[in-house]
């Protein structure tokens, strides 16, 4: 019952969950009643699946079988815990470097970052269980394999992930717009975690309100933003850059 990187129906489902088979996501039918979707849904919960209620339709554009109403989106790979993947890279860098993305929905600006990310020495990724690009067959393809590379950590909230960080040692620093000051006029020679915001919104205002500094890249041009993945290029660097001085 494999399509893809995709699993669908009840007792398919079921069955991988069981086999240990990690889960990234499950889109769920809106309004659905069955309580063997609730137990499958309970499970999920406890070993940190993103759930997502959905209509039919979009149930139906992701696969063309009997889905009944569930379909799961496999992870090529595992997501070790936050805490212990940062005590270890600590351990052994002094100014280690992390990326955080606050809600980036689209899987190829996804697997450009992760690319990049790998590219420069970025020591760890952070998402958010909900609300981005699922770790997928398409991600595997766009970040050239990098996804293979580099540690992702997921995390139930991004604001938890910065204030850990914070605790730790590490400076966060958000790549936004609005800031008045350019990456240019900063500091990269220190413990670091930058944080990229979604790809219409950017970094939300309740998570730049929490991290240490933001900087901007300068525009000259008549748009006012780039690409998010273009932009991490720029950050990553501009701090390859500075710590190779």
């Amino acid at each position: 019952m494999k399509k893809e990187n995709k699993i669908f129906g009840i007792y398919p489902i079921l069955e991988a969950l069981k086999a240990d088979i990690v889960i990234d996501k499950l889109y769920v039918q809106k309004d659905i009643q069955n309580p063997k979707i609730q137990s499958i849904l309970d499970d999920a919960e406890k070993v940190g699946v993103s759930i997502n209620i959905v209509p039919v339709e979009k149930l139906n554009r992701l696969t063309h079988g009997n889905h009944q109403g569930l379909v799961a989106v496999t992870s090529p790979i595992s997501f070790p815990p936050l805490e212990e993947t940062v005590e270890n890279i600590l351990k052994t860098k002094e100014t280690p470097l992390f990326i955080i993305l606050d809600q980036i929905s689209d899987v190829r600006n996804f697997g450009a970052i992760l690319r990049t990310a790998e590219c420069t020495g970025v020591d760890a990724v952070i998402i958010q269980k909900k609300g981005g690009a699922p770790v997928s067959g398409d991600t595997v393809k766009t970040s050239a394999g990098a996804i293979f590379s580099i540690p992702i950590c997921k995390v139930d909230h991004i604001k938890d992930a910065i204030f850990y960080l914070q605790g730790s040692g590490i400076t966060t620093i958000a790549a936004s717009e609005k800031s008045e000051e350019t990456l240019y006029s900063k500091d990269f020679n220190k413990p670091l975690a930058l944080i990229l915001g979604s790809e219409g919104k950017g970094v939300s205002k309740s998570v730049l309100s929490l991290v240490d500094e933001s900087a901007s890249l300068p525009l000259i041009g008549t748009i006012n933003s780039l690409n998010v993945s273009v932009a991490c290029g720029a950050f990553l660097y501009e701090i390859l850059r500075q710590r190779s001085l």
